[in-house]
C-alpha cells in the first residue's frame, strides 16, 4: 500500500463520541483508520464507507489497554504505509467506584487506557508530525479531571494525567505546526448512563447534556483553530466544576458519611 495522506485515527470509534467524531472527520474529506476492542468496528467501517464513498476506512480490532498496544499500533500504520495526519485518542471507560473495591486488573486497564496508550501514541506519532511540521492530536479528557472526590478517583485522576500531558503538548508543539487540543466532555448522551429518556431530552435543552455530534463538532473546530482545550457542554459544567472545587474536603467526607454519594 502506498503512503497516503490526510489520514485520521480514532480510537475507541466503535459507537459514542468517538464514532461521532470519526464522521466529522470524514466528513472533512480524512481516510479513516479506526480502533476498537469489538468486532462491531467492522460493520462500523462498512456504514462509514456507505455514507462517506469518497474516502478510504480501514477498521482494526485492538486491544488498547496493553502497553504495548501503543507500539503494536503505531508499527500497523508504518508497515500498512498510512500516514497520520489526524491523531484522535477517544478510547476509554467510564467508572464511579471506591478505588480499593475495584480489581488490580481493572485497575491496570483504566490506568493503561487513559494515560499510557495515549500517552505513547502522542509519542510516537507526534514525533512524525514534529518532523513534518504538521499535524493534529485530539485528546478526549473530561470535565472530571479537575474533580478530586470519592468514587471518581481512578477515572478522574487518570483524566487529570490526560488533560495535563494535552497541555504540555500544545505548548511544546503548536510552534511546528502541530495542533493538541483536550476536548473535556461534561454529559453526553451516548446510552452510557441509565437516564430516562425526558430527562436526556430536558438535559439537551437546557445545555446540560450534548449529543455526540455537537461535541464532535465544537472539539473538531477547535482542534483545527487550534484552541488549547474545549469543554462540552460548557456553561453549566465549567459552573459546577467551579462550585465543586469550592467544597472542602471535610464536606466530602460528611457527604461520604451520609450516603449521597
Amino acid at each position: 500500500m502506498n503512503t497516503k495522506s490526510h489520514f485520521a485515527l480514532v480510537t475507541g470509534a466503535s459507537s459514542g463520541i468517538g464514532l461521532a467524531l470519526a464522521k466529522g472527520l470524514a466528513a472533512r474529506g480524512f481516510n479513516l483508520l479506526i480502533v476498537s476492542n469489538v468486532e462491531e468496528i467492522h460493520s462500523t467501517a462498512e456504514g462509514l464507507r456507505a455514507t462517506y464513498p469518497a474516502i478510504e476506512v480501514l477498521p482494526l480490532v485492538m486491544d488498547l489497554s496493553r502497553q504495548s498496544s501503543a507500539r503494536e499500533l503505531y508499527n500497523y500504520t508504518r508497515a500498512q504505509g498510512i500516514e497520520v495526519e489526524v491523531l484522535v485518542n477517544n478510547a476509554g471507560v467510564y467508572h464511579d467506584c471506591d478505588i480499593l473495591d475495584d480489581s488490580e486488573a481493572f485497575t491496570e486497564l483504566i490506568m493503561n487506557l487513559h494515560m499510557h496508550t495515549p500517552a505513547m501514541l502522542c509519542y510516537l506519532f507526534g514525533q512524525e508530525m514534529r518532523e513534518r511540521k504538521h499535524g493534529y492530536i485530539l485528546n478526549v479528557c473530561s470535565v472530571t479531571s479537575k474533580i478530586v472526590a470519592q468514587r471518581l478517583g481512578t477515572y478522574a485522576s487518570t483524566k487529570s494525567f490526560l488533560a495535563a500531558f494535552t497541555r504540555s503538548l500544545h505548548i511544546e508543539l503548536k510552534p511546528y505546526g502541530v495542533y493538541v487540543t483536550n476536548v473535556s466532555p461534561g454529559a453526553v448522551d451516548t446510552g452510557l448512563f441509565s437516564i430516562p429518556q425526558w430527562v436526556t431530552k430536558a438535559g439537551r435543552c437546557l445545555g446540560i447534556i450534548a449529543s455526540p455530534e455537537m461535541l464532535s463538532r465544537r472539539a473538531l473546530r477547535a482542534l483545527f483553530h487550534g484552541r488549547s482545550k474545549v469543554t462540552v457542554p460548557a456553561v453549566f459544567w465549567h459552573l459546577l466544576t467551579f462550585v465543586i472545587l469550592l467544597i472542602p474536603t471535610w464536606m466530602l467526607r460528611l457527604i461520604r458519611r451520609l450516603g449521597w454519594f
